[in-house]
């Protein structure tokens, strides 16, 4: 079972018991995080698109650490001026590890078996 899920302007493909690096977030070591907007559930043969998230889901996980990413070089020359400007950007990020994928339809069962 995956889902994709928006965080950061960005989409990403996130499974249970895996970590993803996403955009800084804010938050300590082992603090817990919610992604709410859900875009797509993929369960085997099944799977659910939202319009444009998916209704009543959430994928929980917790911040393992922040760090920077590569450094890339930004370089820029204007051909024939003598404009030369050579520049570096590490991009921060969080990496998360994800515990579980909840569905509202697994919700929903667990209330049924309840009563």
């Amino acid at each position: 079972m995956y889902a994709i899920v928006e965080t950061g302007g960005k989409q990403y493909q996130v499974e249970e018991g895996r970590y993803v690096d996403v955009e800084l977030l804010g938050g300590e070591k082992d603090s817990k995080v919610v992604f709410d907007k859900v875009v797509m559930i993929v369960d085997g043969a099944k799977s659910k698109v939202g319009k444009p998230y998916v209704k009543g889901a959430l994928i929980e996980g917790s911040v393992v650490k922040h760090d920077k990413d590569k450094k890339i070089i930004v370089y820029k020359q204007r051909p024939k001026k003598g404009y030369r400007k050579k520049q570096g950007h590490r991009q921060q990020f969080t990496r998360v590890m994800i515990g579980k994928i909840k569905t509202a339809a697994a919700k929903e069962t667990k209330e049924v078996a309840a009563e």
